[in-house]
């Protein structure tokens, strides 16, 4: 039976679900992480309820949108955190990047910084969080949805508009060797072009649902 991490797999290799205006229902992945991603007209919900439940409830939200967006709709992603007790932050592009030879260009040093709040939010969201720090900036590599490689950064205010935010990406890309994953809310242009500049690719959209209480 195919699993979320055998679609997220495809997808960082660039074989998507088929443009057939279906949803497909996989189960969690863990118990931490639930969720809608969208693709090119299909969409997956991966979640532990019953699927029968899911469908009937996308057939109610398809009264209120196009059927290709009723997964991602207001409606049904409501009702499913009422289901499950869960809840979320926004709905973000979703974007992979291969890994890339050699060491990153950027001067990088590892850090074990807890305190900090881009570091305690990743360490609630993803095991095995490493971090690097470098002038003006943060790298932080964890292993999020299915075990995927997911990266994060942060750039000082004052060191902004320098191409750091596209230095520290795509340093990412060399560390990793394997692909890289990152969520970018959707109206965040300023980090959606660092992504893109260091090459990494839009797949589609996710709306990650979290525990009300950190598992």
């Amino acid at each position: 039976m195919e699993t979320l991490r055998d679609i997220l797999d495809a997808a960082a290799a660039g074989v998507f679900p088929p443009a057939d205006g279906r949803t497909t229902v996989v189960a969690q992945p863990s118990e931490r992480d639930a969720g809608v991603l969208a693709f090119t007209a299909h969409s997956v919900v991966f979640t532990d309820e019953d699927p029968a439940w899911v469908y009937d409830t996308l057939r109610a939200a398809e009264r209120d949108s196009d059927a290709l967006a009723a997964a991602m709709n207001a409606r049904f992603l409501a009702a499913l955190m009422d289901r499950t007790g869960r809840r979320t932050n926004t709905i973000d592009v979703l974007l992979a990047g291969s890994p890339l030879p050699g060491a990153p260009a950027l001067a990088l040093r590892e850090i074990d910084d807890p305190s900090h709040p881009r570091v305690a939010g990743s360490r609630q969201r993803r095991d095995a969080v490493r971090v690097w720090a470098a002038d003006g900036g943060l790298l932080v590599l964890g292993r999020g949805v299915a075990g995927r490689l997911e990266v994060a950064v942060e750039v000082e205010e004052g060191a902004r508009h320098r191409g750091l935010g596209r230095a520290l990406v795509t340093a990412a890309r060399r560390l990793a060797g394997e692909p890289v994953w990152a969520q970018v809310s959707a109206g965040n242009a300023r980090s959606l072009r660092a992504f893109q500049a260091a090459g990494y690719r839009p797949v589609g959209s996710e709306a990650l649902l979290y525990p009300a209480q950190p598992v």
